[in-house]
């Protein structure tokens, strides 16, 4: 199915709602980078979503499951049953199959992860919007069993991974939507659980156990 803005080359028209100041930049950075797009209103709280939504009329609301005062999955069912000619995307640094469940039972259109790349917001965005299927981008489940081989988190693998590709602790931060200093905490525990000395050894470590992808 080709999507509607793909055809009139018109700009999707967005609503973001998340309480984290570093996600929104990076929500906004990733779409202008992108093109296509048009943020028309940043909220940090689920009770102005639906009043913003009204006002602006967006084609897509992307919405953190997390919102301070009206919850996520709240916004989303009144979003559905007020607007449901407005598509939602619920949008979380974490998930399971319960929370998705939820989401699709609600009406959502899909569910991105936050593991998911910044650079791969937009293009993650397109897909949902263009297809018929209810689906969740950015959740691996399939790494949890080389996870714990190394006793390493979702987020550590993610940088694991960012560092296997020569990535500088700025670009993981862009990448993973965090700062430089959360990024060398991070690297600080990896380098602590696979009981080596800094990044080039990690990633000869990762390699050799299949931690990453060759």
């Amino acid at each position: 199915m080709t999507s509607a803005w793909a055809v009139a080359e018109q700009p999707i028209r967005v609503v973001v709602a998340d309480d984290h100041p570093l996600i929104l930049a990076a929500v906004r950075r990733a779409f202008t980078q992108a093109g296509g797009f048009e943020i028309v209103a940043e909220l940090s709280s689920g009770s102005t979503v639906l009043p913003y939504v009204a006002r602006t009329q967006p084609d897509l609301v992307l919405l953190d499951v997390g919102l301070p005062g009206v919850d996520g999955l709240t916004c989303l069912e009144r979003l559905r049953t007020h607007h449901p000619d407005v598509h939602v995307v619920m949008f979380s640094a974490s998930g399971d199959t319960a929370m998705f469940d939820a989401a699709r039972s609600a009406g959502a259109r899909g569910f991105i992860v936050k593991t998911l790349g910044a650079v791969e917001l937009a293009t993650a965005v397109r897909d949902l919007l263009a297809s018929d299927d209810y689906r969740v981008i950015g959740d691996d489940t399939a790494a949890d069993e080389r996870e714990s081989l190394a006793g390493l988190s979702d987020r550590e693998l993610a940088m694991l991974q960012t560092l296997a590709r020569g990535l500088s602790n700025k670009a993981i931060g862009r990448e993973l939507w965090i700062t430089e200093q959360t990024v060398k905490f991070h690297l600080t525990n990896i380098y602590r659980k696979l009981g080596v000395e800094n990044r080039t050894q990690a990633v000869r470590f990762a390699y050799e156990r299949g931690l990453v992808g060759s």
